[in-house]
């Protein structure tokens, strides 16, 4: 009962949030946290979920960043249109890499991911049609509604919102699926998952393909937002760190970690460079840094897990005392 008043607030809380925070920045702050945190609930399925931390996940961030761009600058439709050939583009992707790659385990894995990465944005970086180095830009001007071209953030906060709840909603379907227990068997041990008859191989490729798709959509709606993706905005390496940083600071592998995540780093990567100024993108790397040896020291589960840990020790304790 608790649990669902606790959701209950949030949600209305999203809902409300920029009504009651009207500025431009803070409108813009709240959509930011909701588009990050869509990348890394996708980014949950395969690292929280599997335990398959993939550090190259940009590479689908940037199917669909392209791929919504490209759907403009080559073809001349509205870049809503490059959502689906993202999403194709980079489940394709992700069955012809995941294939041999998730055969691999712990660093060896990671490291695959970022040599994928990395080779495909200096594909991209020397690919004239792709727009090289310089990218592709978007519409300047909304020609319809279907551009998703907008002034102000409003628009963009509740359409993020919708595809968040849409990508929580898959997520918490398939940990409930049986796809969800066999996740959860093989991250915690993918040898014994196998001796009783768990299909480990297929079961993470199809966790890496499902979050290649809703990271794929992740990225067509980034670049939608800021009508424009060049290699470095769509598929620097850094944007895999933030959105992994970010699921992990929350809680990997809880349904809501990623969301929380978001919701601290985001403001302080945006309030540091409002600060700053340029100076703010050095100092960016520092507080990853930073995060990553304090996640790993202090509170390897997360922030969240500190209150599900607490909640599930006052079920057992509840439970011990029943007569």
């Amino acid at each position: 009962m608790r649990r669902w008043i606790w959701l209950s607030a949030v949600a209305a809380f999203a809902i409300a949030y920029p009504l009651l925070l009207s500025s431009p920045f803070q409108q813009r702050l709240g959509a930011l946290v909701l588009l990050y945190a869509i990348a890394a609930s996708a980014w949950n399925i395969v690292g929280g979920y599997a335990g398959q931390v993939s550090v190259g996940h940009v590479v689908f961030f940037g199917c669909g960043a392209y791929a919504a761009m490209g759907s403009y600058a080559k073809f001349g439709l509205s870049p809503l249109f490059g959502i689906p050939g993202g999403i194709v583009l980079a489940v394709g992707l992700a069955a012809i890499v995941g294939v041999p790659t998730l055969r691999l385990s712990g660093h060896y894995f990671s490291m695959a991911t970022i040599a994928v990465a990395e080779t495909m944005r200096l594909i991209v970086t020397n690919t004239e049609w792709l727009g090289a180095a310089v990218g592709l830009s978007g519409p300047a001007v909304p020609r319809n509604i279907f551009d998703l071209s907008f002034l102000s953030s409003l628009p963009y906060y509740y359409l993020f919102l919708a595809v968040l709840v849409i990508t929580l909603l898959i997520t918490w379907w398939m940990t409930n699926s049986r796809m969800g227990f066999y996740l959860r068997a093989i991250k915690d041990s993918e040898r014994a998952a196998r001796s009783l008859g768990a299909p480990a191989s297929r079961t993470k490729l199809y966790a890496y393909m499902l979050s290649a798709a809703l990271t794929s959509v992740a990225g067509a709606l980034y670049a939608m937002m800021f009508g424009f993706v060049d290699p470095e905005s769509g598929l620097g390496i850094l944007i895999s760190v933030k959105i992994l940083i970010m699921a992990a600071l929350g809680g990997a592998g809880l349904l809501f970690g990623p969301l929380v995540g978001a919701a601290i780093l985001v403001p302080l990567e945006e309030i540091s460079n409002s600060w700053l100024g340029g100076k703010g993108a050095g100092l960016t790397f520092v507080v990853y840094g930073a995060i990553i040896v304090l996640i790993a020291r202090f509170q390897p589960g997360g922030l969240l897990s500190l209150f599900t840990g607490r909640s599930k020790r006052k079920t057992e304790k509840g439970a011990s005392h029943a007569p």
